[in-house]
């Protein structure tokens, strides 16, 4: 009877902690959100502004945003966020978040700003678990690599110089490390692929909530990607 009694109170003592705990959590976490929310938000526009500069357009870019689908271009079967850039309603740039699946040490997320002429107005790297001293010289801090995309563009070069020198391409490859550049070429080739295949469709669509499910785009391009 002792012994029940015992294990009935400890069994209350806990659920009384455990109340309290997630009062706590959830306390805190009511506190932080919003503080998250922000920061994430601050960073998404520098990064945004780096490869769009505000001085191109006078909408809000960051809610300006829709998201699609296409494994086969944009490098992830996830959904993909895109924002457009405009001034006075006029399409302006849009940047693209896509993936470069193939790095080196797994997954490169990119963010590529494109003209809506078709023109590179910059790449930056997102996130990515490259070779510190080596495949990371793909971050702008660390070299200017990834700035000689600006300007570049489906004719410039033509397919055929969209790949690192060692390939026979125009980009620059790293002194022991060919695989995170060529991974980073290849995906802005093919992110500039979908932007000439979906051009139309992506700024007329109504921006949504990134929680709302993204549309798929159909393929029609019979373009083939730089081979490997």
């Amino acid at each position: 009877m002792k012994l029940s009694r015992y294990m009935l109170r400890s069994a209350l003592i806990l659920g009384l902690f455990a109340l309290i705990g997630g009062g706590v959590v959830a306390a805190i976490y009511q506190t932080t959100a919003p503080r998250i929310a922000e920061a994430e938000r601050a960073y998404m526009l520098r990064s945004l502004h780096a490869v769009i500069p505000p001085s191109l357009h006078d909408n809000d870019i960051y809610h300006d945003m829709i998201e699609v689908r296409d494994p086969e271009l944009l490098g992830t079967d996830k959904p993909v966020p895109v924002f457009r850039a405009r001034r006075e309603g006029r399409p302006v740039a849009l940047a693209i978040m896509s993936v470069a699946p193939d790095g080196y040490n797994g997954a490169i997320r990119l963010l590529v700003g494109i003209r809506v002429d078709g023109t590179l107005l910059g790449v930056r790297v997102i996130s990515h678990q490259e070779t510190p001293g080596l495949g990371d010289a793909i971050e702008e801090r660390r070299s200017d690599w990834i700035l000689g995309f600006t300007g570049r563009s489906l004719s410039n070069p033509e397919p055929k110089g969209w790949h690192v020198q060692r390939d026979g391409g125009v980009f620059d490859q790293f002194t022991g490390a060919t695989i995170t550049p060529r991974a980073v070429v290849k995906a802005v080739y093919n992110t500039l692929r979908f932007y000439k295949r979906n051009k139309d469709w992506l700024f007329t669509r109504p921006s949504e909530n990134p929680a709302r499910e993204a549309q798929d785009i159909e393929h029609a391009e019979s373009e083939e990607p730089p081979h490997e």
